[in-house]
């Protein structure tokens, strides 16, 4: 994955933590484990043997997938290895200068890596919220107990938080952020939801790559 651009104050607020919840759902360990069924990649920097993509059906065999990098891995993997990592050197020129654009990148795939599942948009929802959300609300409990473990809740998550934040050269204090950001990756994967529901999902260069059975992309 190569560094992404993080200089605005909204990028500095929110590319950490995509990169955060990317690692989340493919840790690099279990991507480069032949025994595990995870795969991914990030599109901005792959390398790949030509003999491994004539293998899976050459760029054809994912036409038609709105999350076109992790696909291919998914199918490089059935064939071969993969490896993910994070680069040091290779920059991203990509710039979001405020939080629009990276809500509308969210918006494009979230739902499409549900597998447009209405149970799993539900999971999701409901461990995000019980995973980020619910720690400093429980601090508004007055309860002792809840408060407690509330407080260390949200210190674990901060913790966690910490190497990517110091990886993108953002102030520590920015993890004690993460449920209000978490709140934004959470929102923003719902109105993914609703797109694809109403026939706009997926909207990428004027077209509606994600839609329901009967809609029009036009």
């Amino acid at each position: 994955m190569v560094r992404l651009h993080c200089r605005s104050v909204w990028e500095r607020l929110l590319v950490p933590a995509f990169v955060f919840f990317f690692f989340k759902l493919y840790p690099p360990r279990w991507v480069a484990d032949p025994a595990r069924a995870t795969s991914a990649a990030a599109g901005g920097c792959i390398l790949l043997r030509p003999q491994a993509l004539d293998r899976v059906g050459g760029i054809d065999s994912i036409r038609h997938k709105i999350i076109d990098d992790c696909a291919l891995a998914e199918r490089i993997k059935a064939v071969g290895r993969v490896w993910l990592g994070l680069s040091q050197d290779t920059h991203s020129v990509r710039e979001y200068r405020s939080w629009r654009p990276l809500w509308q990148m969210i918006v494009r795939s979230a739902f499409a890596q549900l597998g447009f599942s209405k149970a799993v948009l539900a999971g999701t929802v409901i461990g995000m919220a019980a995973t980020y959300l619910a720690p400093p609300l429980l601090l508004l409990s007055g309860n002792r107990t809840a408060m407690a473990l509330g407080l260390a809740a949200w210190a674990a998550m901060s913790a966690a938080f910490l190497p990517i934040l110091k990886l993108y050269r953002c102030p520590p204090p920015l993890a004690l952020l993460l449920p209000a950001i978490a709140l934004f990756y959470t929102a923003a994967t719902v109105h993914s939801a609703i797109l694809y529901w109403t026939g706009r999902g997926g909207a990428w260069k004027g077209r509606f790559q994600a839609q329901p059975a009967g809609t029009s992309s036009e």
